[in-house]
């Protein structure tokens, strides 16, 4: 592992920017961008188009590990340039910013109130191709939509198992079991998530660490034991379809807690800014959750 890297993820003042929108999500970010549907005409153009929003936003004069400690790639884009540089190398070498990769499939179908992860087979073959590419960590998300502690158990179940496989290829993995900011038992739900959490963190091995990708929670402070947790590199939170205002003011209640955002990043992004207008956004972004993000002290 590099503890160049290791040290910037665990300790640094900054966040994590959520570049890793995939197949299903890649529409709605490109049409938040001003890129609509008829802009393209098969999947590689599509993704065409994304590599090159996300390459503007990479090389923009703001997106710099002063800030943004860490960004989170799509498997597409780890396996793209920035300027004849593999991605990840070039987040590291010319950003100095962590790169971390998305690894999940997608969601299956809900069952017990939650929607687990598809399966990977072929997941020991990308963490190969992750650690040859200088990739630091991995992402995976799976969503909890009910106060149902048999489907919660089941979430960190899987979350914690495949942790354990990312774990022995060297990479951290960031665990993401993101509770839906609309359900009427949030709160509940983030209660018996807190609990299963802190019973799985026994299984990680000694010596090792996990981060932690969690939805704003509902009581300020709630997860304060996991950012406590010496097997816990550090905890990020998700914005769940908040505005960006209303994600950094929740993350300002949380101390220790840092951003991970990805829709709450891009706001405000348009294809048809100019440079100068874009650059100008993105700094003003960065700079506002950056100031959420930052080390807070409780009240």
């Amino acid at each position: 592992m590099n503890k160049e890297m290791a040290s910037q993820a665990a300790k640094k003042d900054g966040f994590i920017a959520a570049l890793d929108q995939s197949g299903g999500s890649t529409p709605k970010a490109l049409k938040e961008y001003g890129v609509d549907a008829s802009a393209w005409s098969s999947e590689a153009q599509m993704f065409d188009l994304v590599h090159q929003m996300r390459t503007r936003i990479i090389k923009s004069p703001a997106f710099t590990g002063d800030k943004v400690m860490g960004a989170i790639l799509f498997e597409q884009t780890m396996d793209r340039d920035i300027d004849g540089i593999p991605t990840a190398q070039y987040l590291w070498e010319k950003r100095h910013v962590v790169p971390f990769l998305k690894v999940d499939k997608g969601l299956a179908d809900e069952k017990d109130g939650v929607k687990l992860m598809k399966p990977m087979p072929d997941l020991d073959a990308l963490l190969k191709r992750a650690v040859a590419k200088g990739i630091f960590g991995t992402k995976m998300r799976s969503v909890i939509d009910a106060a149902n502690p048999k489907g919660i158990a089941a979430v960190v179940d899987q979350q914690f198992e495949i942790g354990k496989q990312i774990l022995a290829h060297g990479l951290v993995p960031i665990i993401e079991p993101e509770v839906t900011i609309s359900i009427p038992d949030k709160a509940a739900a983030e209660d018996i998530l807190l609990a299963e959490i802190k019973k799985h963190l026994d299984e990680v091995p000694e010596g090792k660490q996990v981060m932690l990708k969690l939805t704003l929670p509902t009581k300020p402070n709630l997860y304060k034991p996991l950012i406590d947790d010496p097997r816990v590199m550090r905890v990020v939170a998700l914005s769940g379809g908040y505005s960006r205002n209303d994600a950094n003011a929740k993350l300002k209640q949380n101390v220790g807690m840092i951003a991970s955002f990805s829709r709450a990043l891009t706001e405000g992004l348009s294809a048809g800014q100019s440079d100068e207008q874009f650059n100008a956004m993105l700094a003003s972004t960065i700079d506002s959750i950056f100031d959420a993000s930052s080390v807070k002290t409780a009240a």
